[in-house]
């Protein structure tokens, strides 16, 4: 194998606005506007996908599947994060009634109320 391609499959880390055009991917578009489709395992698709999110400041890391798709790296990696105010946030979801956290949104797996979006911030 040549190295070049080696180095592909490193994982790699892109930032962008996350944006969910309707009917597509959803994707970042980065500071030159050119839209990098994401895709990931179905907790990631979830958190990819959850409105509340749309506009973020968004990182994704993970790898390139080719020019146009990048494939983020399994949930359980923590590989979203989001920026608001140069501030890094971890995304997760929390239920206030049985205070269980989450890392996708959905209904809580206690009393199954809709979990609230809960952006944790790194140190």
């Amino acid at each position: 194998m040549r190295l070049g391609f080696l180095l592909a499959l490193a994982g790699a880390a892109i930032r962008g606005k996350l944006t969910q055009p309707k009917g597509k991917q959803p994707a970042l578009e980065m500071s030159d506007h050119k839209l990098i489709a994401l895709d990931g395992d179905e907790p990631t698709r979830g958190v990819l996908n959850d409105a509340r999110l749309a506009g973020a400041d968004m990182e994704a890391t993970g790898h390139f599947a080719n020019p146009g798709l990048f494939l983020v790296d399994p949930i359980h990696t923590k590989a979203l994060h989001v920026y608001k105010g140069g501030k890094r946030f971890t995304i997760s979801y929390w239920c206030a009634t049985c205070s269980i956290r989450t890392y996708t949104p959905g209904t809580c797996v206690c009393c199954q109320a809709e979990t609230d979006l809960d952006l944790q911030p790194e140190n």
